[in-house]
C-alpha cells in the first residue's frame, strides 16, 4: 500500500470519488450523532461529537483492514442490525423520557459510548467504499476515513441544533436507523442464503424495522407519561 501521494490526475479523481462516498454514506451516522447528543447541555454536546467522533477515526482506520473478511462472517451484520434497532428505540425513549427534575436523562459518557458503538455497527460499507476507492493509496485512504468522521461531526451538530426546534426530526431520525438496521439484517449473509430475499422484499422489511422503532418508541413514551402523571399513594 503506497503512503506517498503522488498528485496525478488519478489521484484527485480518487479523492473526489471519495468525497462523494462520505458525503452520500456519512447521513446516518450524522442521525446518530445528532441523536445521542440532543439531550446534553450545549458544552457537553460539543464534547460529546469531539470525544466520539474522534476516537471513532482511530476505529475505523483498524476496521479498514478487516472490514471485507468480516463482512463475511454469518450472523455478524445481523447482530449490528439488531443493534442499530435498539440504540434507535433507545435514542427515541431517551429523548422522550418524563424526568421531573427537567434536566438532561442521558450523561455524556453514555452519548460517547452510542456514538462509538453505532458508528462501528454502521460503518462497514463506507469503510469498504472508501478502501476501495483508494486503490491501495495509504494517503486516500486515511483522508477519507478523516473526512467521513469530520463530515459526520459537522453535519450532526447542524441535526443536533434542528432538533431542537423541530422534534418531528427526531422520529424521522429514529424510522432513518430502523431503516438502516433492517437493511444490515437483510445483508446478512446467513439471511440472504437462508431466505434470499427479492428486492421487494427487503425493501418491505426495511419499512416494517422503521415502522416498528417509531411504534416502539411511541408506546415506551406514553407509558413513561402514564408513570409520571399517575398520583403516589
Amino acid at each position: 500500500m503506497s503512503a506517498i501521494p503522488e498528485f496525478t490526475s488519478r489521484f484527485f479523481l480518487d479523492a473526489l470519488s471519495i468525497v462523494l462516498i462520505d458525503i452520500l454514506l456519512g447521513g446516518d451516522n450524522a442521525v446518530v450523532i445528532a441523536m445521542a447528543v440532543k439531550s446534553l447541555p450545549e458544552k457537553q454536546r460539543r464534547m460529546g461529537i469531539a470525544f466520539g467522533t474522534g476516537a471513532a477515526v482511530v476505529l475505523r482506520i483498524v476496521l479498514t483492514f478487516f472490514a471485507a473478511q468480516l463482512l463475511q462472517i454469518q450472523f455478524l451484520k445481523l447482530a449490528g442490525g439488531l443493534v442499530i434497532l435498539w440504540i434507535a428505540v433507545q435514542l427515541l425513549a431517551d429523548h422522550k423520557q418524563v424526568s421531573g427534575s427537567g434536566q438532561p436523562v442521558k450523561s455524556l459518557k453514555q452519548a460517547i459510548w452510542l456514538i462509538l458503538v453505532a458508528d462501528i455497527t454502521m460503518s462497514v460499507d463506507n469503510i469498504l467504499a472508501v478502501a476501495g476507492a483508494s486503490k491501495g493509496n495509504l494517503s486516500l485512504l486515511i483522508f477519507g476515513l478523516v473526512l467521513s468522521i469530520t463530515f459526520v461531526a459537522f453535519t450532526s451538530s447542524l441535526l443536533a441544533k434542528l432538533m431542537d426546534r423541530y422534534p418531528i426530526i427526531i422520529w424521522i431520525g429514529s424510522a432513518i436507523l430502523g431503516r438502516v438496521g433492517g437493511e444490515m439484517i437483510a445483508g446478512d449473509p446467513w439471511i440472504h442464503d437462508k431466505f434470499h430475499l427479492s428486492r421487494t422484499a427487503d425493501i418491505g422489511f426495511q419499512i416494517v424495522c422503521a415502522a416498528g422503532v417509531v411504534a416502539i418508541g411511541w408506546f415506551l413514551e406514553r407509558r413513561a407519561k402514564l408513570a409520571y402523571n399517575t398520583p403516589r399513594p
